[in-house]
């Protein structure tokens, strides 16, 4: 199925199920993905390993004078903003200026839109570098993935091409002392000629027991939305995840589904 790249460093706004008018900011190459996670829904197709050597990144100049002129553009025509995000054609916190690029955007963001918050979307898979970890600790919005309970299960949708152990990912999710958003992709599908389905059965009390360890400030469960790569994939409709959603709040959890 098609699946496409977003073709600049700062694009948007557009509006988000989650965020409202977003600002979108890609720090990886616009033609081609680079991360460390393959998952089977991205939107942004597969990830082809060389790619995390492949290309010099962007100099961290060309990258804030992009997004300097993009939130300028917006001002100057009162563009609503509600979140300025990392988003982009992978995982942002690879790129090697990712704590300069937050520190010097703060200042960007108060300047032009201070009523905005500051979004990563991330992976987790970076966590165990202290500056990325302060980094997200400094803005509004880190909001990072657990698509998986179980090791079996994140080795099968995220499919990572770099060692990621989910015991290490969910002990580096706690030092941010609940300060933090999970965002969770709920899916059933096939993969390999097994059948698997991430909410239901030892997967989701798993996922359950890392959410109680973790204990975010904010849990946001969504389903398929766009084209993915891998075929065989369904999503669950509104209902069933206002279902998961209702199990999250009996907990006492702030939670949404979208």
């Amino acid at each position: 199925m098609s699946t496409f790249l977003w073709e600049s460093i700062a694009f948007g706004p557009i509006f988000s199920r989650r965020l409202g008018q977003s600002l979108g900011i890609n720090l990886m190459p616009v033609d081609e993905k680079i991360c460390t996670f393959n998952c089977l829904y991205c939107e942004c197709g597969w990830t082809l390993e060389k790619n995390l050597k492949a290309r010099e990144p962007y100099p961290i100049e060309t990258v804030m004078e992009a997004i300097e002129r993009k939130l300028s553009s917006c001002c100057a025509s009162n563009t609503p903003v509600d979140s300025i995000t990392f988003s982009g054609n992978g995982e942002p916190t690879l790129y090697p200026w990712f704590d300069q690029v937050i520190d010097r955007l703060v200042a960007l963001r108060d300047k032009y839109y201070p009523g905005a918050v500051i979004t990563c979307l991330s992976n987790a898979t970076q966590l165990y570098r202290p500056e990325i970890v302060s980094a997200l600790k400094r803005i509004e919005n880190p909001m990072l993935k657990l698509d998986a309970g179980t090791q079996e299960m994140l080795d099968t949708v995220n499919a990572p091409i770099v060692p990621v152990d989910i015991e290490q990912v969910t002990d580096q999710l706690c030092t941010f002392g609940g300060n933090v958003i999970i965002q969770t992709l709920f899916f059933r599908g096939e993969q390999d000629g097994k059948a698997f389905d991430n909410s239901v059965g030892e997967n989701w009390e798993r996922w359950l027991e890392r959410i109680r360890r973790i204990r975010p400030k904010r849990i946001v469960i969504y389903s398929l939305d766009r084209e993915t790569p891998a075929l065989a994939l369904h999503k669950f409709d509104k209902s069933y995840l206002e279902g998961l959603v209702s199990k999250l709040r009996a907990e006492g959890f702030n939670a949404d589904a979208y």
